[in-house]
């Protein structure tokens, strides 16, 4: 991302941005219990909530975001909720991830960067599960990134991931808890 991406998000967390988004992503949630607990990466965390909610499980998470302000906002609910959690500032474009794996879970929610999607299974441990939540591009998305450049297209992400055992893919609309729908692409799978 560039300096003006670093900075529009700062701001956006600055101005309140998605502080009523306290629950975790529902597809998170609907997997999680299948998943046995061990070390977690958070990429795109954002000011947190999945990484919290994985923390809360148990899971030795790590965060990543580009937002300075996002991150000082995880780190402040983190250390109010007693969670201990290893918490990056990092480009996500900028090449390598600043993490070492093996992570027996990776989540990425609604961040678009298929060519990091695709480097991520080989972060897995053996066994290591993937889940990942995309923005669709859709004729009648009402929701989401206007700009089609953070959308993915139809078949996509299953094409980033690879050779991953695929445990469920979707691609549709969904409502989120807040009653907005969105056009998503779903996959969830593991080494």
């Amino acid at each position: 991302m560039s300096v003006e991406d670093r900075q529009r998000w700062n701001q956006r967390y600055a101005q309140g941005a998605f502080a009523d988004r306290t629950w975790p992503s529902v597809l998170l949630a609907d997997w999680v219990e299948r998943i046995p607990v061990g070390r977690a990466l958070d990429i795109a965390c954002g000011a947190g909530r999945n990484s919290m909610y994985l923390a809360r499980r148990g899971f030795d998470v790590t965060g990543i975001d580009i937002s300075r302000v996002g991150l000082e906002h995880a780190r402040r609910s983190a250390k109010d909720a007693n969670l201990d959690i290893d918490w990056v500032e990092a480009d996500l474009e900028s090449g390598a991830l600043p993490v070492d794996g093996p992570f027996d879970l990776i989540v990425l929610f609604r961040y678009v960067n298929l060519e990091l999607v695709s480097r991520l299974p080989p972060l897995l441990a053996p066994g290591g599960w993937l889940i990942v939540e995309e923005h669709l591009l859709a004729v009648d998305a009402e929701n989401g990134p206007s700009n089609p450049a953070f959308r993915v297209a139809p078949g996509a992400l299953r094409a980033a991931v690879g050779d991953l055992h695929i445990e469920t893919e979707q691609e549709g609309f969904v409502n989120d808890p807040d009653g907005r729908k969105f056009p998503v692409a779903r996959i969830v799978g593991h080494r």
